[in-house]
């Protein structure tokens, strides 16, 4: 006989039925097969409530967008019907006007650049008529806020240059003030 163990295919059977059984013997008697078999019971229940809770959620959603797409066909139905458009030079100020909230763009007045366009529109003037209809009393507080010397708006003709951009002169703006950007 040799010194080697399992030197014949039978007793290689045996051994791999003796592996085998105590496998086996060993899943039988450990507990850990019921915490197998619960673990995947609690992640089964927990899916099935997520996947219900994701299903009132689509259908929230759904409604939502449903009212949504309601509420955008009535706006369509209200809208006003469209007017010619205007010249250029106003269309393109009524834009810029759109975007900065339905303020007019001073910027367009000789004199006054953006900086000190946002600081008339922080101080509440936003519109050509405001500059039009300011008192010449509040001029110098004005000037003296703005940085600006004394006398810039009645020398720039602030007023002249606001109504006529308010009537939408704006050929005549340029020809007598300058084309300002």
């Amino acid at each position: 006989m040799s010194d080697l163990p399992y030197t014949t295919p039978l007793q290689f059977i045996g051994l791999a039925l003796a592996l085998v059984a105590g496998w086996l013997l060993g899943l039988a008697s450990s507990s850990s097969g019921r915490r197998w078999r619960e673990r995947y019971e609690t992640e089964r229940d927990a899916h099935e409530a997520l996947r219900k809770d994701l299903g009132t959620a689509n259908t929230r959603i759904r409604d939502l967008e449903a009212a949504n797409a309601k509420l955008e066909r009535n706006l369509v139905d209200r809208r006003p019907t469209p007017v010619a458009d205007p010249a250029p030079a106003k269309r393109d100020s009524a834009m810029r006007s759109w975007f900065y909230g339905g303020t007019d763009v001073l910027a367009r007045i000789r004199g006054i650049d953006e900086h000190r366009e946002r600081q008339l529109n922080q101080l509440g003037i936003q519109h050509f008529r405001d500059i039009e209809d300011l008192p010449r009393e509040d001029e110098l507080p004005l000037e003296d806020r703005l940085g600006l010397p004394h006398g810039t708006i009645v020398e720039e003709h602030w007023r002249e240059q606001a109504a006529l951009l308010r009537e939408g002169r704006t050929d005549e703006h340029a020809r007598r003030f300058g084309q300002v950007v």
